[in-house]
């Protein structure tokens, strides 16, 4: 279990090392400084559950499935965005019209969302976590994370429709 104090001495003493770790991973010093970033971010979360003895490989085993799963995600958005643009070049202009009426649609039918179920949502969707990391987050039940995303959808599929 690691209080305020003892995270601040680990976080001092490791950070440069694990952000130069990973910037020789990813090749990237922005992506390094924000996955280092998060790895002390993760352990904050699980403070309760740790042993200080095992912290340091600890770290680098978060830094390595981070990186690993940063690659990941960055190749999928990639072929994503490149699929766009070839989408995009196709798009006559009644297209492009009719894609910013539906985003309007869907920017206006979050604003009917209830607080919770948008937070649920978007971080479901745009931040792409798992409902036990949304659940952990929000300090809910996985249950009420899916009740809430279920609830938006039908109510997106209502207003979109």
């Amino acid at each position: 279990m690691l209080d305020k104090t003892e995270f601040k001495v680990i976080f001092d003493k490791h950070f440069d090392e694990l952000r130069r770790y990973i910037y020789y991973r990813c090749g990237d010093e922005e992506t390094a400084s924000d996955l280092a970033q998060e790895v002390f971010m993760r352990v904050w979360e699980k403070r309760l559950q740790l042993e200080k003895d095992y912290i340091k490989p600890l770290l680098y085993k978060m830094a390595g499935d981070c990186v690993v799963s940063d690659y990941r995600k960055r190749s999928v958005h990639a072929g994503f965005v490149q699929n766009m643009r070839i989408e995009s070049e196709c798009l006559s202009p009644q297209d492009e019209l009719q894609f910013e009426e539906l985003k309007q649609q869907y920017e206006k039918a979050l604003q009917h969302l209830t607080e919770s179920q948008r937070t649920a949502f978007l971080m479901s969707r745009n931040d792409e976590l798992k409902y036990q990391e949304i659940a952990e987050r929000l300090q809910i039940s996985v249950k009420a994370v899916e009740k809430r995303i279920t609830e938006t959808l039908r109510v997106l599929r209502t207003k979109l429709l």
